[in-house]
């Protein structure tokens, strides 16, 4: 493959097809492959991350990249402990959801992928949380784009994971991304069509 042709910014076809097949393609995992990751494709995945466009350029993200085993464990058995309590509180039609997919206090992907992301806000910064999940965005699929799998998991209670992570003052724990080769067997979820989700000019005309 030309290099130079498949990256040139002139070459709208190419790189836009590009990414509508990455997002397409992409779904979240929760099972993953014991396979090792190459730390050239998180770093590569960061790199992107850090294009991202933010608030008055605050940049706010800040990551930490887990790949030992204890603090892993440390991690998940502090965001069971704050899911455990927020599932006792889940009730109705909700509750019956959550059972009937699977969804429990139990997060065993954040012990089980090779790698895990933290993503780290600078609650300071203007806009900080906007700008946070745009740069999440771009992370999501430039680890799509090296053949690697994610989800964004959000403790419920991201102190207590946080701890752990011996972050600043100031910084608050966003997300955490379990990283790795997928063995989630499940199929993505139907998303709903463009003549849904878009209009021209104004609220219910179709697109031409």
């Amino acid at each position: 493959m030309d290099f130079l042709r498949f990256y040139h910014p002139m070459s709208k076809t190419t790189l836009g097809g590009l990414v509508l097949e990455l997002a397409t393609r992409r779904k979240s995992v929760r099972k993953f492959s014991i396979k090792q990751v190459l730390m050239d494709d998180i770093l590569y995945a960061l790199k992107v991350a850090r294009q991202a466009p933010s608030g008055a350029n605050g940049q706010p993200w800040r990551f930490i990249i887990i790949t030992e085993p204890d603090l892993k464990k440390r991690i998940r058995d502090a965001s069971e402990k704050s899911e455990q309590i927020l599932y006792t509180k889940v009730k109705g039609d909700f509750r019956e959801w959550l059972l009937n997919h699977g969804f429990s206090h139990e997060k065993p992907f954040l012990e089980e992928a090779p790698i895990l992301i933290a993503v780290l806000m600078n609650v300071s910064t203007q806009y900080a949380r906007e700008s946070i999940w745009i740069a999440m965005g771009h992370l999501i699929l430039a680890l799509e784009e090296r053949g690697l799998s994610t989800i964004t998991y959000t403790p419920s209670n991201p102190k207590l994971p946080l701890a752990e992570l011996k972050a600043p003052q100031g910084f608050k724990l966003e997300a955490i991304l379990p990283v790795g080769y997928s063995e989630d067997k499940t199929l993505k979820k139907t998303k709903k069509g463009l003549d849904e989700i878009a209009f021209m000019n104004k609220w219910g005309v179709k697109l031409a």
